[in-house]
């Protein structure tokens, strides 16, 4: 056979091939090597010429070749972070004579990375398709045209339909030959919007809820539809039957309210976000000893939130004396605070009497209800405040003193200093860290908790065994608790001490409470009949005043909630009072 002969010499053959083509002598020293396999070893071919291969590629495996003499096809190794996948053959003379090896690889590892991540879609598909599976709900899938892609096996059991019936199937289709009917998918194809319906399955003659969800693309048209069916009769069944064993769950109240939230204070139920922030920051400012202003309604808890500050400070050994300025006689409060000397006035001990200040030295003092100090006393519980020092009443010299101050009251004393009826310096000397409890009624999810907390209190202090039905929690939990968390006390100690029974009902709840939360739920305007037009403004006047003033505490916030002056609000609900129809 005639050999053609052309210009081309071997190594540009060489060079043209994509793939990689290294040879070895018997000595291991590379004696050809093409552009592709320079590329891959970083350098160029004519400075790899003669070099060891193992100090070029030291995973090519070519001087394991020769060593054996055999082919090694199709063998991956790695180099430089590359996978690349190499054929290796010995080269022989043509006496037979072993005198090298030479190797072709190709870099694959872009193909590996390919690779790898099919390997993953099919995982996650598989791990999608038994998600689907796994749905108690039946759930159905279309594509962007209505065309079945999937039914899970719960919408089988749901509808008696089998998948293999609708698979491939339009759903218009389906509706047309009665299996349903109506088609959520359709709604949503045509409303581009997820869609809710109560549906009839001909098949079973069950209703189901049923959910469709647009699935969108980066065009913004619909690729997907799927759809969530719940079977009501079954949840109404399910509902049926908790609603039985209510009764029996009642009984257990108490012992599953002790496997709750651990308390963390004897008389504090940290339940709700707001009061478990409240909480949090009692501690943490518990820590340190600034000036704690804790303000809210009566009864609201503001003295169980001065405990935890106590209890979580570095004074918590120290003595914690309580001050309730409101129920202290004007003319005895000095001498109360900052004690007397002897002789100071007719009446006094001959020995003199330390004041509430002294016996609280190294530990807290608290000052409840402290918007009542007479302005003669808020210049000397200022500098008391400012320096620690206090003066007794009829003394000459003052007393160093180490008190931590922490203040409460129902007032609003920025209200108060707007009148001059609260010194300023003192309102920003005890306003600190202001602390503000909110009342009952705007964390209603704290009243079946507390209930819980008073009923286990009043059971073991009257030797009890009472239990409160869930239709009474949730009456209670409607009522607005103008007294807050202490009439609510006083209601549950009422109601087990009243109630014969071991369960309190519906009927042991006290009629004023029961009449004003049937009053709130009729809260709303009711035109029932023609009356004069300025007797119905009056109406829903008086609804809006209580319903503020009740909410808000004060005329000013209620006057700012509803959108007016502070005198309006003053001068109408005078006029309701004297109506006689403020209930």
């Amino acid at each position: 056979m005639a050999v053609v002969k052309s210009g081309l010499d071997v190594q540009e053959v060489l060079d043209a091939v994509y793939n990689g083509i290294v040879a070895i002598d018997i000595q291991g020293r590379i004696i050809l090597i093409n552009k592709s396999a320079a590329r891959v070893a970083g350098e160029q071919e004519e400075k790899l010429l003669g070099e060891r291969i193992e100090n070029v590629f030291p995973e090519t495996g070519l001087l394991e070749i020769l060593k054996t003499g055999q082919n090694q096809p199709h063998q991956k190794l790695k180099f430089r972070g590359r996978t690349l996948l190499s054929n290796r053959s010995p080269i022989y003379d043509r006496s037979g004579r072993l005198v090298g090896a030479i190797g072709v690889f190709q870099d694959i590892s872009e193909l590996e990375k390919v690779s790898q991540e099919l390997r993953e879609e099919k995982i996650f598909a598989r791990e999608l398709e038994e998600i689907i599976e796994s749905s108690y709900d039946g759930i159905w899938i279309t594509d962007g045209q209505g065309k079945t892609l999937h039914v899970n096996s719960a919408y089988e059991r749901i509808s008696g339909i089998r998948a293999e019936e609708v698979i491939g199937r339009h759903m218009q289709e389906l509706v047309d030959q009665g299996y349903f009917s109506d088609s959520v998918t359709l709604h949503v194809l045509r409303k581009k919007e997820r869609v809710t319906i109560m549906h009839d399955i001909i098949k079973t003659g069950k209703r189901v809820l049923i959910t469709g969800n647009p699935i969108f693309n980066e065009k913004g048209e619909i690729e997907r539809v799927v759809t969530n069916v719940r079977d009501i009769t079954e949840l109404n069944r399910l509902k049926q039957e908790l609603e039985d064993k209510q009764r029996q769950a009642a009984r257990y109240q108490n012992e599953l309210a002790q496997l709750r939230s651990q308390r963390t204070d004897e008389d504090l139920v940290v339940e709700s976000p707001q009061m478990r922030h409240i909480y949090d920051l009692a501690t943490w400012v518990g820590q340190v000893d600034s000036t704690v202003l804790i303000l809210g309604e009566s009864g609201v808890g503001k003295e169980v939130i001065a405990q935890a500050i106590v209890r979580s400070s570095d004074r918590r050994d120290e003595p914690f004396i309580k001050v309730n300025c409101g129920a202290i006689p004007e003319n005895l409060l000095e001498s109360e605070l900052f004690g007397y000397e002897k002789g100071s006035f007719t009446g006094a001990d001959r020995k003199g009497k330390p004041g509430m200040f002294e016996l609280a030295n190294k530990g807290t003092l608290l000052l409840d209800e402290v918007a009542e100090i007479p302005s003669n006393l808020q210049v000397k519980l200022l500098r008391a405040i400012q320096e620690q020092e206090i003066m007794r009443v009829g003394g000459t010299r003052p007393i160093k003193l180490d008190v931590r101050i922490i203040a409460a009251t129902n007032k609003d004393l920025e209200e108060l200093v707007r009148r001059g009826e609260f010194r300023e310096d003192l309102f920003y000397r005890l306003n600190v860290i202001p602390i503000t409890v909110p009342p009952l009624r705007q964390r209603r999810e704290d009243i079946p908790h507390l209930i819980d907390h008073f009923l286990r209190k009043y059971n073991e202090k009257y030797k009890q065994k009472k239990y409160i039905s869930a239709p009474v929690v949730k009456r209670l939990a409607e009522y607005d608790w103008p007294g807050n968390v202490r009439e609510l006390q006083n209601i549950v100690e009422r109601m087990v001490v009243l109630t014969r029974e071991e369960e309190i009902r519906l009927e042991n709840i006290p009629p004023q409470i029961k009449t004003l939360v049937e009053k709130e739920r009729q809260f709303h305007v009711d035109v029932s009949d023609v009356i004069p037009l300025k007797e119905a403004l009056f109406q829903v006047e008086k609804k809006l005043i209580i319903k503020a003033l009740q909410k808000y505490g004060t005329t000013r916030r209620a006057a700012e909630a509803l959108g007016v002056d502070q005198s309006t609000v003053v001068r109408k609900f005078q006029r309701i009072r004297e109506s006689g129809t403020d209930s």
